[in-house]
């Protein structure tokens, strides 16, 4: 039975991947952690173990590892691509260092580890339109260069030492129970709250940039697929491209228009984020996912947008 530590809980990912896997595995058999507890995670923090955990601390990581038995760790625990701009020192600490410290816990009690990279681990120089599985990646932001580091060192764990390392490089991912942390595509998620809202929004990212994403749902079946996938047909394991859509502001802006009429858009550009944008892929070329795990994602734009303002509509109460 998998006795699984998700740490970064209480992020985006983790606060619905937690839940998730606790209906899968039981509650008991899945602890999340986080750095400090946080208001509006109580169901998250009281439906199963939760632990303060710091992934810069190696003797804590090893610690909640052996006392709770643990076998597989999702380490969800990261600084994000525009946070990580405004911060380099903090995303390499807590991405690289942290990573670091999950692997060598995780070599040492024989443990599983899922970490996810991202579409930042590619560049400038990157191929942008259906981006091979492998090519070249010379990301120009630091959480670009962690993540590329990160499914480095995540190989060499597996190569040198025989730990089960897997991973996915996600592209932007949107929904509706917790707000994105400081990535670069969070106008994604930002755009649906306004639609309701105001039946407006402006964008931070500029007119026709082309970017991947994926509905959360469509994540959590990532996740779990990859961890329950059999190891003997994993090629790549710790970099696999994945991706559901690519759309640029106005074509999701047009797929809230089928629902929400008058829904109007306009752009401010946030030049941090558009470089940050313009660096990264347009679509990618997630077969190796599909062949080697039977990667098949089950939301497009139009269903994602039908689901998404009907859940926001709900939780915010119009």
């Amino acid at each position: 039975m998998k006795k699984i530590l998700v740490t970064g809980a209480l992020g985006q990912i983790g606060s619905e991947l937690t839940m998730g896997l606790r209906k899968i595995y039981g509650n008991e058999n899945v602890i999340a952690s986080s750095r400090r507890a946080k208001e509006g995670h109580e169901d998250l923090m009281e439906s199963g173990v939760f632990e303060i955990l710091d992934i810069t601390d190696g003797e804590k990581v090893a610690e909640v590892v052996k006392k709770h038995n643990i076998n597989t760790i999702i380490n969800l625990a990261a600084i994000l691509s525009a946070v990580g701009e405004q911060n380099p020192n903090a995303a390499w600490n807590i991405n690289m260092n942290g990573l670091y410290n999950i692997l060598e816990v995780a070599r040492q009690e024989k443990c599983a580890v899922f970490t996810p990279s991202s579409i930042a681990a590619f560049g400038p120089s990157t191929p942008k339109d259906n981006t091979p599985q492998d090519t070249i990646q010379r990301p120009n932001t630091m959480y670009g260069v962690t993540k590329v580091s990160g499914e480095l060192l995540c190989d060499y764990y597996y190569h040198k030492f025989g730990v089960d390392t897997r991973g996915v490089r996600f592209p932007g991912l949107i929904s509706y129970e917790t707000l994105p942390g400081g990535g670069t595509t969070d106008y994604a998620v930002h755009i649906y709250y306004d639609a309701l809202k105001n039946k407006k929004y402006t964008s931070f990212i500029a007119e026709g940039t082309k970017m991947d994403m994926m509905y959360m749902p469509d994540a959590l079946n990532a996740i779990t697929q990859l961890l329950e996938a059999d190891p003997s047909k994993l090629i790549h394991r710790n970099a696999f491209n994945v991706t559901a859509m690519s759309f640029e502001p106005e074509e999701i802006a047009a797929s809230i228009k089928k629902i929400i009429k008058d829904f109007e858009l306009d752009y401010d550009v946030d030049p941090v984020r558009q470089a940050i944008a313009d660096s990264w892929p347009n679509s990618l070329d997630d077969s190796a996912a599909r062949e080697e795990w039977g990667w098949d994602p089950e939301y497009d734009l139009d269903k994602m947008t039908e689901d998404m303002l009907g859940k926001l509509k709900v939780k915010l109460g119009l």
